[in-house]
């Protein structure tokens, strides 16, 4: 197998058709993502956005804004450098270990007490041949460790690039180990400046924390 790029994109920032956006409120998905691989996925809505019919089925890469409700435990926390677990193919024995993705831009105060956050994330579009999923599904694991779900929040996405090809796979295993991969890219992708500053204001900013429709 050949050796996969370890970055995507020039230092100079995303080039055309990105950034691209989603988003809705966040809806149950297969229940696969937490019980049997141990990513957690959030579900999008894919119906009305103008791409993704023409969209390469695969995995991407951005920023994610999230606007949690006033209980949720990840308030009290300022926008920092992401944690999220190493991934670990048996949930009930998961890694100690953990995995740091660099930090967003944080929304100016306003957008901080409606409760928006934003995170790196990745996110797969299409039908996921390993499970032979019916539907076309727009699933996005933010590269967090959350405290609580945020089922039926408001979410935004600007997708900034494209990681890979939609593929099947032979094992779980297989699966687990390309979309580590996949994590470890987008993190590295994002933590260049120019990638940044995509997210902050007068760039998608105002879209991911909620002030632009």
């Amino acid at each position: 197998m050949a050796e996969r790029p370890q970055i995507i994109g020039p230092d100079s920032g995303p080039e055309p058709p990105f950034p691209l956006r989603m988003g809705g409120q966040v809806v149950s998905g297969f229940g696969r993502g937490s019980k049997e691989l141990g990513i957690p996925t959030a579900n999008i809505p894919v119906e009305g956005v103008s791409w993704i019919e023409t969209a390469e089925s695969g995995v991407y890469f951005g920023w994610a804004g999230i606007q949690l409700p006033p209980s949720h435990p990840d308030l009290t926390t300022a926008n920092h450098a992401s944690t999220a677990p190493s991934i670990n193919p048996t949930t009930a024995n998961p890694s100690p270990q953990s995995t740091v993705y660099p930090s967003a831009p944080s929304p100016p105060p306003s957008a901080l007490e409606a409760g928006w956050r934003l995170y790196p994330m990745v996110m797969s579009i299409g039908y996921n041949p390993f499970y032979n999923n019916p539907v076309r599904s727009a699933e996005v694991h933010v590269l967090h460790k959350f405290e609580k779900d945020f089922y039926g929040c408001e979410m935004r996405v600007s997708i900034l690039g494209f990681i890979r090809r939609e593929l099947d796979y032979v094992s779980v295993e297989a699966l687990i180990g390309d979309i580590e991969t996949d994590c470890r890219v987008a993190g590295a992708s994002l933590e260049r400046e120019a990638w940044r500053r995509v997210a902050e204001s007068g760039g998608e900013g105002e879209w991911l924390w909620g002030e632009e429709a």
